[in-house]
């Protein structure tokens, strides 16, 4: 039985704490930033840019800037198929017109990039025509500012009588996954486009894979730069609920020999040379929203490590929580595992130092990261 309540003084504190969780309820949630303007951006994360990027149409389009991403909140007008379309709502990591993303590794030479690990989460709607694609741009200058010469784009989805610039000319395996290749140019750059055959809602994988098969086909040299790496959505009518979950994109430098990423091959004392003096064993166990992750640093090679942080990139949904024996930042994305100072140093010749950490994960499927990068050069994953 729920006891009565004895005195006037308590009845009071029952009244004013109901009053006070009433006001409490009744207050606006935070708000999420709302970008009209039509260049407008805003920084995520701490290290990634969103754009609204209105420059094909003048009625008006907004974007709600989330903490880890961003949805299309009003997306009015259309324009004709048959040309471009009427923005490129994005979010992005390295240069654009001038515009750096904070702590962006880029502008960087493709010689000097050892992996670009990337993973993105999109939210699709029926009642537009748009794709869903990265836009990675690459020029044989370190460009800041104005067109690159190539645009590789990923079509992760298309929605509506669209398709890529220029025409089909085959099909490539890239990244495990088979696409539609593409190439054209429309008057300004030349552009290579990899379509999926259906949507893809989620995906972590390497932006090299597809700079490399770009390469290949003889629209860049290894001698050009890559300038940034961007994903969002080019809507040709309507857009409205089209949304980025999660982004993130690392750019990893230096060659599997060594080196600092000055392309003289020296190296920092007490660093690993390569992939063949640092070994990462990252171990999972996972349950519906959550999971945990104990992972050993072996120092293969015959220099002392004193001093680590690795560096990887955690699949688009995850989050971390909590950790031990290391610190990691941020708590998603793109994140770096520090020392916790009693295990900075890893013995030459197989000496290990181990951490761990628990999080959390979004969507029906669990998947773990697969590069690792110790004081900045690439780790065998065992």
């Amino acid at each position: 039985m729920r006891p009565r309540i004895r005195s006037v003084t308590m009845a009071i504190l029952v009244v004013l704490g109901s009053l006070a969780a009433f006001v409490t309820t009744a207050l606006p949630a935070q708000a999420d930033e709302l970008i009209c303007d039509q260049y407008g951006t805003a920084t995520i994360q701490g290290q990634y840019v969103v754009q609204n990027n209105r420059w094909g149409t003048s009625s008006t389009q907004c974007v709600n800037v989330t903490g880890n991403g961003f949805t299309v909140a009003q997306a009015d007008g259309s324009v004709s198929t048959s040309g471009p379309p009427k923005s490129y709502p994005s979010v992005y990591n390295g240069c654009h017109y001038t515009n750096c993303s904070p702590g962006t590794k880029l502008p960087a030479q493709l010689s000097n990039v050892s992996s670009a690990p990337s993973s993105i989460s999109y939210s699709y709607v029926s009642n537009a025509v748009y794709n869903a694609s990265y836009d990675i741009w690459l020029d044989p200058s370190p460009k800041t500012d104005g067109v690159n010469q190539t645009e590789i784009m990923i079509w992760f989805n298309r929605v509506g009588p669209i398709q890529p610039i220029g025409s089909q000319v085959g099909t490539a395996s890239v990244g495990g996954r088979s696409w539609e290749v593409w190439t054209g140019s429309n008057g300004a750059n030349d552009v290579i486009s990899f379509v999926a055959p259906s949507a893809i809602a989620s995906w972590s994988f390497d932006v090299m894979d597809f700079v490399d098969e770009t390469v290949r086909r003889g629209m860049a040299t290894n001698s050009w730069y890559l300038t940034s790496v961007q994903a969002g959505f080019e809507p040709w009518q309507n857009g409205a609920g089209l949304g980025v979950n999660s982004f993130s994109s690392a750019v990893n430098t230096g060659s599997a020999t060594g080196g600092d990423g000055d392309g003289d091959g020296g190296g920092d004392p007490g660093t690993p040379g390569g992939s063949d003096s640092c070994e990462v064993e990252y171990s999972t166990h996972s349950w519906p929203g959550g999971f945990t992750t104990d992972a050993t640093i072996t120092n293969t090679g015959s220099t002392a490590i004193d001093g680590w942080e690795l560096e990887f990139t955690l699949p688009a949904g995850q989050a971390v929580t909590n950790a031990w024996n290391a610190t990691i930042t941020p708590s998603n994305g793109t994140v770096t595992a520090d020392d916790a100072g009693s295990n900075a140093r890893i013995a030459p010749g197989g000496g290990t130092q181990s951490f761990g950490f628990q999080g959390t994960y979004q969507g029906a499927a669990f998947s773990s990261p697969t590069q690792f990068d110790l004081n900045g050069t690439s780790c065998t994953v065992t």
